[in-house]
């Protein structure tokens, strides 16, 4: 009888535990949840978002996700309570657009100020010659100092021997099935030094490199896992 009553004891004490981590493994919404409820919150689907990526951590004592991705020019990041999918805090950023947009846009104002200045110049001209070539040399210098301010800041043929054309295709070839979409990228001078900076992030990975601009070798690569 006393044996009987030990296994009767040993498989209730069993059962009960059992029960316990069941009830505490029910307590975590997972990724999927978490990802759903920052889509519901942004009114987006996942269909329009690039450079996705969700992780685990813990905060404060509690688990959390966090969930980070890109729609368009906007950069969301969520952080998720593991337990209920409540959102616990929510950062939204404006993100430029690539450096090529941006050396574009440069060029494009320059021949814009560059067509006023000589339009300017023009009529100017008509009143005094004398007045027409102070303007000319003034505008001709501006345009000088612009252009060297230009090739220093946006990495121009000049500075570099690697475009970022090709330096974000180099980047790209070292993660099978990522765009265009999922890069950032940006031109850095450091230590003497023109250097391709920026990070992938696909498929729930996030990946940081450097690339010197001159040489096209890789100076930093780093793969991050959850």
């Amino acid at each position: 009888m006393m044996k009987k009553y030990i296994v009767l004891t040993a498989l209730t004490l069993t059962l009960t535990g059992g029960l316990l981590a069941g009830c505490g493994s029910g307590n975590d919404i997972g990724q999927d949840a978490a990802k759903e409820a920052a889509f519901a919150d942004a009114q987006v689907s996942e269909d329009d978002t690039s450079r996705l990526r969700v992780s685990k951590d813990r905060d404060d004592g509690r688990s959390i996700y966090e969930v980070e991705f890109t729609v368009g020019n906007t950069e969301y990041n969520y952080d998720i309570d593991a337990s209920d999918g409540s959102i616990l805090t929510t950062e939204t950023e404006e993100v430029q657009g690539s450096a090529s947009t941006a050396q574009s846009g440069t060029q494009n104002s320059t021949t814009q100020t560059q067509d006023d200045s000589q339009d300017a110049a023009a009529q100017q001209g008509q009143e005094t010659a004398q007045s027409t070539d102070t303007q000319t040399d003034q505008t001709q210098a501006g345009q000088s100092a612009q252009n060297t301010q230009n090739g220093q800041n946006s990495g121009g043929a000049a500075n570099v021997a690697v475009s970022e054309a090709d330096a974000r295709a180099a980047a790209l070839e070292r993660v099978s099935g990522a765009t265009d979409s999922d890069i950032r990228m940006e031109l850095d001078y450091d230590d003497g030094q023109y250097i391709y900076e920026g990070d992938i992030i696909y498929n729930g990975k996030e990946y940081e490199f450097e690339i010197d601009a001159n040489t096209g070798n890789f100076l930093k690569w780093s793969e991050e896992r959850d």
